[in-house]
């Protein structure tokens, strides 16, 4: 169990080296079997570390057994183990989708799947800043590769604007990070956060800079306006499936600006406290306000649910800006549900497209698809989902975040974007549903369309869509334990002092 800790990291990159040895030698349905057989097995391991922090517990494993800061450490408290247990849930579902036909085309799609899952276990376990931005780099190179999957013109597109702008963060990422540990000696988080507080004023300037550069990083990787407009490209050009992971990639900047800005340049570190402050929550409506446009203004169905993620970041950073212990909560259980929530839509929306044909999910009245009840029914469930509707777990995400805000000054401006983003959201969806099946019901009638060349659902397709909604009711019949178990964890967060006496021991006496 001592190494417990380390085997989320280590068992998709071994995975990872399976699949791409065997990649010639065995059939693609055994591999398959051999990637979903990997994922039950992560979600296990994540599940036995849920097991051991629920209590409060922060986990510290130190790699070759040098103590912190000289050496790297990993650090499993509530917060990284709640990003786990999200991220391995909707990447099998998201395989679940993909062996039914879509990983077929390349033999690299397998590996580069679990590669990805490296890199996101290992950004959410790293105790160190400078392995943080190794375990970027490997989960966006694995991002390119499962984005160009079977090619295309748009996804070639979209491709080369993704590596283009997460290029240029990398590289800010490097400034930032070799900033920090010119000025203070250590890129350990913990003890950054001792020597952040402990900065000479001669200092302030350049840690504050480069604290400030880190935000930029963070807010590309989130999609925070104005650096968001990669997303929608890249979310809707991209496989279903992949899209469906790429839900838990925009929450890894969200992440890293709740760690990092809670623990470095937290309300404890002194003359760098609350660093990003002023900045975050204006950024986080304005970046509300534009995704919304983007989903009225939206011509296809997968551009839509793009802008949606664009909407969720907004809404979960604003409340990870109010910087309360309920806002976090709130925050955390938003977090989750939009994550199985866009991942579902993503896949319900090339169910859609395939039953169309040449329309696929452009926002046009079309040939009625096969089983439009069915696939309208499911429709419907996942607007209500994401638009916020009760009784489902986005309205409980949102009410939480709204409760959160009720007493602060800010609270004006958190109701007005997030009250007008959902009656907007509504109405677009509802467009959308209307254009895509009651007005084709009307479209067949007249010209006797049949959809020639589109392809009926399966349950093999239905069925991850299904496993994702019912991990959204479980969100819901569970939001007691589950709401509590995120408050706990922003009140961990916003005592840094545990995590730092967790890392680098109790100071000595004097």
């Amino acid at each position: 169990m001592s190494h417990l800790i380390i085997a989320p990291i280590l068992f998709p990159l071994l995975a990872a080296t399976l699949l791409l040895l065997v990649r010639r030698v065995i059939p693609l349905r055994v591999r398959r079997s051999l990637n979903l057989v990997a994922l039950v097995i992560q979600i296990l391991l994540v599940s036995l570390l849920v097991q051991r922090v629920a209590g409060g517990e922060i986990l510290v494993y130190a790699l070759g057994n040098w103590p912190a800061p000289y050496g790297i450490v990993m650090v499993a408290d509530r917060l990284s183990v709640w990003m786990l247990l999200v991220t391995s849930l909707v990447a099998f579902f998201a395989m679940l989708y993909a062996v039914r036909g879509t990983d077929a085309g390349s033999r690299h799609f397998h590996p580069l799947f679990q590669l990805q899952l490296f890199g996101l276990s290992g950004a959410f376990l790293t105790g160190d800043l400078f392995n943080l931005f190794v375990f970027f780099e490997i989960l966006l190179l694995a991002s390119y590769g499962l984005l160009l999957h079977r090619g295309g013109a748009n996804r070639v597109r979209a491709g080369l604007h993704f590596v283009a702008l997460n290029l240029a963060g990398s590289t800010l990422f490097l400034f930032a990070v070799g900033t920090l540990y010119a000025i203070l000696g250590t890129l350990n988080m913990a003890d950054l956060a001792v020597k952040a507080a402990a900065t000479p004023p001669e200092n302030l300037g350049v840690v504050r800079a480069a604290g400030l550069l880190l935000f930029v990083v963070f807010a590309l990787k989130a999609a925070l306006i104005p650096l968001y407009l990669w997303l929608p490209a890249a979310y809707s050009s991209t496989s279903a499936p992949v899209a469906a992971l790429f839900a838990i990639m925009t929450k890894v900047g969200a992440y890293s600006i709740l760690r990092v800005y809670t623990l470095i340049f937290g309300a404890e570190a002194g003359p760098v406290a609350d660093l990003i402050g002023p900045w975050l929550l204006p950024l986080a409506l304005a970046t509300m306000t534009i995704g919304t446009l983007g989903m009225l203004a939206a011509h296809e169905l997968r551009r839509q649910i793009a802008y949606l993620v664009v909407v969720s970041v907004g809404l979960l950073l604003t409340a990870f800006a109010l910087g309360t212990e309920a806002s976090i909560g709130a925050g955390l259980y938003y977090l989750a549900h939009s994550t199985f929530a866009a991942a579902a839509f993503f896949l319900l929306a090339d169910m859609i497209a395939m039953g169309r044909g040449t329309l696929a999910d452009r926002l046009d009245p079309g040939p009625v698809i096969a089983n439009a009840n069915l696939i309208g029914g499911f429709f419907f469930v996942t607007a209500i989902l994401v638009s916020g509707l009760p009784p489902l777990s986005g309205f409980l995400g949102k009410y939480m975040v709204l409760n959160a805000a009720a007493d602060l000054p800010s609270m004006p401006w958190v109701f007005g974007v997030i009250l007008s983003a959902g009656l907007l959201g509504v109405i677009a969806l509802a467009r959308s549903g209307s254009l895509l099946f009651y007005r084709a019901e009307g479209l067949i009638e007249r010209t006797g369309a049949a959809g020639r060349h589109a392809v009926g659902p399966n349950w093999g397709r239905l069925l991850p869509i299904i496993g994702l909604l019912l991990l959204c009711v479980t969100l819901v019949v569970w939001a007691g334990p589950l709401s509590d178990y995120t408050r706990a964890t922003a009140e961990q967060l916003l005592e840094p002092s545990v995590y730092i006496r967790a890392v680098l021991g109790d100071p000595p006496s004097p």
